[in-house]
């Protein structure tokens, strides 16, 4: 079931929210649900238009760069598709 929130917005916040929303595809409405959802789950409010790294994103980021570094784990550079799936069935 839907409700309806009033709430009262300076007109240029309210623009400038609509057409970043736009831009990244979503309705202000999603938007504004989003917030409420992750105020909700976190009991916190935290506000930027940096994307930040999770603590989990960054302890894989850093075991990839260990693994690139010792030289393990990963394939390639592969020159044709046959060389892929060449490589693929010998796994």
């Amino acid at each position: 079931m839907k409700t309806l929130i009033n709430i009262k917005a300076d007109k240029a916040v309210k623009e400038h929210a609509q057409k970043l929303a736009e831009e990244l595809g979503l309705s202000l409405s999603a938007v504004v649900n989003a917030q409420l959802k992750q105020f909700i789950r976190s009991r916190s409010m935290y506000l930027s238009a940096v994307p930040r790294m999770s603590p989990a994103l960054k302890s894989l980021l850093e075991m990839v760069e260990r693994d690139i570094k010792a030289g393990k784990n990963f394939s390639g550079p592969f020159s044709s598709p046959e060389e892929i799936a060449g490589h693929l069935d010998a796994l």
